[in-house]
């Protein structure tokens, strides 16, 4: 009996210990592509938020009393369904957060489990921290107040692209091309719909879609964009689709601009090269090859120290952590992804490594306003460059709160 006592006081001791590790660890689930054809752009995003966590949040002494961001990275293999298991996984295993951002099909398949499973548990909720899924959909007619997006969705994109566009005298002629899911067909139906109304004297000769992650030679398309005369091309394209297409388009004699959402890094920057000089041009959030801030330099000198094959492609990451970090704090608790939710919503953060002009997680929709540029790929010295090619980014125009004068028809309900 006695020794059945010391056991039971052992087993007591022992659950107060993992009670304790677990209060000091906030664990947040990577969802997104460890494997198959857009693995190095999973891998590299896994990487510049495992950085992001012990620079911005773990050095500095974590949140609330000490508790530290964990990242779980967890292999969706590109696949909603493989998301959906991943997901019950990581809430199998006590996690709250989720982050994912590739694929915009992912992101539709998440919000829709999350709000489903919120409802359903309302005492074991989570929150997803969409960094990259720009399908405007998720923050129109499909949002759920469980679902924030920290990057500018793809009209708000198109919109600062049509612009530059439509300054652009020389271009009569365009052709739009892309991935065939949410996200690609969003972007379609932007730019036509964008171009009619700014430039109507502009023909587009060309819009169609292609399987996504699944078109191994990327002539054929090359071959219809350059026997268009085209004078541009617009993309959505993302990871080894992005690089199949632009690689053969240039190399089939096409040599106008190249407009894109996704053009840089994870191997796409250096299979560039030098035919990307003039021709590519991207929009996004974030700071110049290299940052404009000494602070986000050291920032990218010592993520390069770590991970020498990597980039920091998605600033927008360092503004997850940073933004969920800072609402933990003002709700005084990170179990209660209500309170943090709440505290997301309206935040206005000024602490961005990029910018110094606010961002403003919209609380209408949980959609993110902040300041967007368009880019070209230019000769860039390292460390600051992409993918050790001596290229990178350089601002070529700049929106402050972009997109914030589109309308949203998202209708919440909250908790």
């Amino acid at each position: 009996m006695k020794s059945l006592k010391k056991f039971a006081l052992g087993m007591a001791v022992a659950g107060l210990a993992a009670t304790a590790a677990a209060a000091e660890t906030v664990k947040i689930a990577y969802i997104d592509p460890l494997s198959g054809p857009f693995a190095a752009t999973g891998t590299n995003g896994l990487h510049q938020y495992q950085f992001a966590a012990d620079t911005l949040v773990n050095e500095r002494g974590g949140v609330l009393d000490g508790q530290m961001f964990e990242i779980v990275a967890f292999d969706n293999k590109i696949s909603p369904k493989e998301s959906l298991i991943q997901l019950q996984v990581a809430i199998d295993q006590g996690i709250r957060y989720v982050v994912q951002g590739n694929s915009s099909g992912v992101a539709n398949a998440l919000t829709d489990a999350i709000a489903k499973h919120n409802d359903r548990n309302p005492d074991d909720r989570v929150l997803f921290l969409n960094y990259s899924a720009v399908d405007p959909a998720l923050t129109n007619d499909k949002c759920n107040f469980w679902h924030f997006r920290f990057d500018a969705h793809a009209d708000m994109k198109m919109d600062a692209l049509t612009d530059v566009i439509a300054e652009n005298e020389d271009i009569k002629k365009i052709y739009v091309i892309g991935q065939d899911y949410s996200f690609g067909k969003a972007v379609a139906s932007a730019a036509v719909r964008m171009l009619t109304a700014k430039r109507p004297d502009i023909e587009i000769v060309g819009n169609e879609l292609h399987p996504i992650g699944n078109v191994q030679d990327f002539t054929p398309y090359a071959r219809k964009v350059v026997s268009s005369g085209a004078d541009a091309m617009i993309t959505g394209n993302w990871g080894s689709d992005m690089l199949g297409l632009g690689k053969a388009v240039i190399e089939n004699g096409f040599s106008g601009p190249i407009y894109t959402y996704y053009a840089a890094a994870d191997g796409i920057t250096a299979a560039f090269g030098e035919t990307g000089v003039g021709s590519l041009k991207l929009v996004a959030e974030g700071g110049n090859n290299p940052p404009s801030k000494p602070e986000a330099q050291e920032y990218v000198r010592a993520f390069k120290e770590k991970h020498p094959d990597g980039n920091i492609s998605q600033s927008r990451i360092t503004n997850v952590v940073q933004m969920l970090a800072m609402a933990i704090d003002d709700a005084g608790t990170a179990t209660d992804v209500v309170q943090v939710a709440n505290a997301l919503e309206g935040m206005e953060f000024t602490d961005s490594l990029w910018s110094d002009n606010p961002m403003v997680m919209r609380p209408d929709d949980h959609q993110l306003i902040q300041e967007v540029h368009i880019y070209g790929h230019v000769p860039v010295e390292a460390p600051f460059d992409f993918d050790n090619s001596g290229y990178g980014l350089k601002y070529e125009n700049s929106i402050v709160n972009a997109g914030a004068d589109l309308p949203t028809t998202c209708e919440m309900e909250r908790p």
